[in-house]
């Protein structure tokens, strides 16, 4: 039986930079073969949610929310423009962290569906939160020395949300890789914006738990942390911040290995990825500087 991959993302009509990640992850799996289709789909952009299950011909259809957290989103808007039959959000069984997958009909295809739970609340996103850390340091070692922040919204807008910062913050604490690692928040204490009073360590790299960049990477954190008084005008990486250099990544989900947490959200559901996952994380590693001569 032919399988086929569908990847859902908000998009965006106003930034153009919103979708360009889920294309590119899609392009990866794509290349590795392991599945007969890979598709994409978008809240706010074509093909819409409503409509991507009938661009795939497989009868049955495993779809990857590329999104952080467990939400509105996830529970609510993609069940029902996918319109999964009989749709009940405690069928995940998860306590806003734990939403693995669900198998459902769609009414209006037929389609079997093997719904997963976002990307951002998948255990191996932990290890593309550091590849960021060492993709922007351009060290595969990055660790002894250096201070880690993980930053996202906060609880005002989805306590899920706080849940996966904590949780992936904790998992890259005890990897012990790290002199310091924090959980930071743009709406609530520990403010991103206080960056420089939670770190001792002179360098720290800072991540932030989103999907693609936008208004709130490009923008308003490089301002808050202080990179940059006018983020126009860009900003160094690091850059000095009251005594620290500060190595801002831009959102996690720009970074090329988490094509491989979409596969393996996939493989939970039940798709054969062969070695997919193994290529996918050689592909993408980063290279060992050159020593110097």
């Amino acid at each position: 039986m032919s399988q086929a991959l569908v990847i859902v993302a908000h998009g965006s009509h106003l930034n153009p930079d919103s979708s360009a990640p889920t294309f590119r992850h899609a392009d990866t799996i794509r290349a590795t073969g392991a599945f007969d289709e890979v598709r994409t789909g978008f809240w706010k952009e074509e093909p819409s949610l409503r409509e991507v299950l009938r661009t795939v011909e497989a009868e049955e259809v495993v779809v990857v929310p590329m999104f952080i957290s467990e939400g509105y989103f996830t529970e609510q808007v993609i069940p029902r423009e996918l319109r999964l039959d009989g749709w009940d959000v405690t069928d995940w069984d998860s306590d806003g962290l734990s939403a693995d997958v669900a198998t459902y009909a769609a009414t209006d295809t037929g389609q079997t569906v093997h719904y997963c739970g976002p990307v951002g609340t998948h255990g191996s996103m932990t290890d593309v939160l550091v590849r960021r850390a060492e993709s922007v340091t351009g060290d595969p070692d990055v660790g002894e020395g250096f201070g880690f922040a993980v930053v996202g919204h906060g609880t005002e807008r989805n306590e899920n949300s706080a849940k996966a910062i904590e949780y992936h913050a904790d998992r890259v604490r005890d990897m012990d890789r790290f002199d310091e690692v924090e959980a930071l928040y743009m709406d609530e204490e520990p403010e991103v914006d206080d960056l420089p009073d939670y770190f001792e360590t002179e360098d720290v790299v800072l991540v932030p738990l989103f999907v693609a960049d936008g208004f709130h990477t490009q923008e308003d954190i490089p301002e808050d942390v202080g990179l940059t008084d006018d983020y126009r005008t860009g900003y160094d990486v690091p850059a000095a911040v009251e005594g620290h250099r500060v190595w801002y990544a831009g959102a996690v989900g720009t970074e090329p290995l988490l094509a491989d947490v979409v596969l393996e959200r996939a493989a939970d559901a039940g798709a054969d990825v062969g070695s997919a996952v193994e290529d996918v994380r050689e592909t993408t590693r980063v290279a060992t500087p050159e020593a110097d001569d």
